[in-house]
């Protein structure tokens, strides 16, 4: 069964390269002209994210606030003689789905950067297809420590993949970050923790836990639920029933919304917490009135809050995009910006043209792009991690969502 699976999907994979090969970069239902630009070379930046389905609202304020640096570069001929182009690709949040998107990218040669995607487990699925074509990737959202730093991260860190960027900091930090505020500000000191066994949601909940346990808290349970499912009465009941003082949740709105609720319902009326997965307005509509306390971190600094974020924020606007910016809105940008940057470096440093070798080059030039970002300064470590470490901690107030603290985890 593995093997005829296997396969199908690399026929599958070889029909969409040849698809889109023949295409060329073609402006279909996930493409973007981004405005006019400044001369006759066309450059794709690829977006891959959840277009459609559960975290479709996450997924489409990346591609939206990608499209907006497309469009700013083009505007300004930030580069000159290159126009951005935005190309969009729906990942529905599957791995699989990711992995064929990644071969559909690097069979279009006008694409030189990509950014995405928002799941981790996606991410893992596409970094050996970029990095073998030396395609250039930038997430503004993947959290995992392994992508970046290898399985032993904890105890030896190896970069995997020369091309993985990302401009969110890691699990490593958000995590802890987390069990911090929860013990020493809110606390607490009974914690049920759950996870949907995700690569994101399990690491999250795993360097959660490993802070929260070393502070002096006690983990009084743990569970793994399916994310397909909406019904978790049966872990509610196991929550009220532990004594938990309150619940840390690794995972995505979706689930954590209505979990939230049927906690509440079970008779625990205790906050649940989650990381930058569970931000999103949807979680608020999910969880209704019982999610008032809950609690969720997020990389960085609250957009609305940054001086550097102003203009990002009202020309957001100004274009008129149906969808919110989201939580990765400025991540975003910042990523679809760093792969900009990084062509200049390569244009400029070949006489103001692409080489032959184009992609190569702005992987090699990804490492050392530094800029003044919509969220702060963005650069890269050696492992391609961002050297912008900052969190924020979010709280439900009132049906919204409200910073009570913001500030860098001290291990």
């Amino acid at each position: 069964m593995r093997q005829r699976s296997l396969i199908a999907i690399t026929a599958a994979l070889a029909a969409g390269a040849l698809t889109l090969t023949a295409c060329g970069s073609r402006d279909d239902d996930g493409g973007s002209d981004s405005g006019n630009g400044g001369g006759g070379t066309t450059v794709v930046i690829g977006v891959d994210a959840p277009l459609t389905g559960d975290l479709s609202a996450l997924g489409l304020g990346i591609k939206n606030s990608a499209d907006l640096a497309a469009k700013t570069a083009n505007k300004n001929k930030t580069v000159d003689g290159v126009t951005f182009k935005v190309e969009a690709l729906d990942d529905q949040g599957q791995p699989s789905v990711g992995q064929q998107n990644a071969t559909k990218f690097v069979a279009n040669d006008k694409v030189l950067g990509v950014v995405g995607p928002l799941n981790s487990s996606v991410g893992e699925s596409m970094q050996k297809v970029f990095d073998t074509a030396k395609l250039v990737e930038v997430s503004p959202a993947n959290t995992n420590p392994s992508l970046t730093q290898g399985v032993d991260w904890q105890t030896k860190k190896v970069r995997p993949y020369k091309s993985y960027f990302r401009t969110a900091t890691t699990d490593a930090i958000q995590g802890p970050f987390a069990a911090q505020y929860v013990y020493n500000d809110s606390k607490k000191r009974k914690v049920f923790v759950i996870d949907d066994k995700k690569t994101y949601g399990a690491g999250l909940a795993a360097t959660f836990t490993q802070e929260f346990k070393k502070l002096g808290g006690k983990v009084v349970g743990t569970e793994h639920i399916n994310p397909d499912t909406k019904d978790f009465n049966a872990v509610a009941t196991k929550v009220k029933n532990s004594g938990a003082d309150v619940v840390y949740y690794g995972g995505e709105y979706p689930q954590a919304g209505p979990l939230s609720k049927q906690i509440k319902a079970a008779g625990a009326k205790i906050p649940l917490v989650g990381g930058d997965g569970i931000y999103s307005a949807d979680f608020i509509k999910l969880s209704g009135a019982s999610g008032n306390g809950d609690l969720a971190t997020s990389v960085g600094a609250p957009v609305e809050e940054l001086p550097s974020a102003k203009e990002f924020v009202a020309n957001y606007k100004t274009q008129g995009y149906k969808e919110a910016y989201e939580a990765y809105g400025g991540y975003s940008y910042d990523s679809a910006w760093a792969i900009i940057e990084a062509v200049k470096k390569v244009v400029e440093a070949n006489d103001g043209k692409l080489p032959d070798d184009a992609r190569t080059k702005v992987v090699d030039a990804m490492q050392d792009v530094s800029f003044d970002g919509v969220t702060g300064k963005v650069s890269f470590d050696e492992f391609g991690d961002a050297t912008n470490k900052q969190l924020t901690v979010y709280a439900v107030e009132n049906g919204a969502w409200g910073s009570v603290k913001s500030g860098t985890f001290t291990g």
